[in-house]
């Protein structure tokens, strides 16, 4: 699914988080953790947002959210994996686990 997503955990890299880029490449996404809220204001592009908990279970999945939108995860929402649009579409679904693996 996200086999070279960057791992946001820093106040400042939380906050940057996927604006100002043109896009996700295949395979590419962002885990902001803490997180569980995102917004898409000054990107240019639509992403998937995962909501996960604290042991990386999906709680809320929002697909092709477009650029000046918001999401909320909602109770028990820990970390978001944003992915690009499309990427969870059948793929991944509410009572999932995510498993995150540092390969650095």
């Amino acid at each position: 699914m996200a086999s070279q997503a960057e791992k946001a955990e820093s106040h400042w890299a939380r906050f940057m988080g996927l604006m100002g880029r043109r896009g996700l490449p295949e395979g590419g996404g962002m885990l902001i953790t803490p997180c569980s809220s995102v917004q898409t204001t000054l990107m240019r592009f639509a992403i998937d947002v995962v909501f996960l908990d604290r042991d990386g279970q999906v709680v809320k999945l929002v697909e092709n959210l477009k650029p000046y939108r918001g999401a909320f995860g909602g109770r028990g929402a820990h970390s978001v994996l944003e992915l690009p649009a499309g990427a969870a579409h059948g793929v991944i679904a509410v009572g999932d686990r995510v498993v995150w693996e540092d390969n650095g």
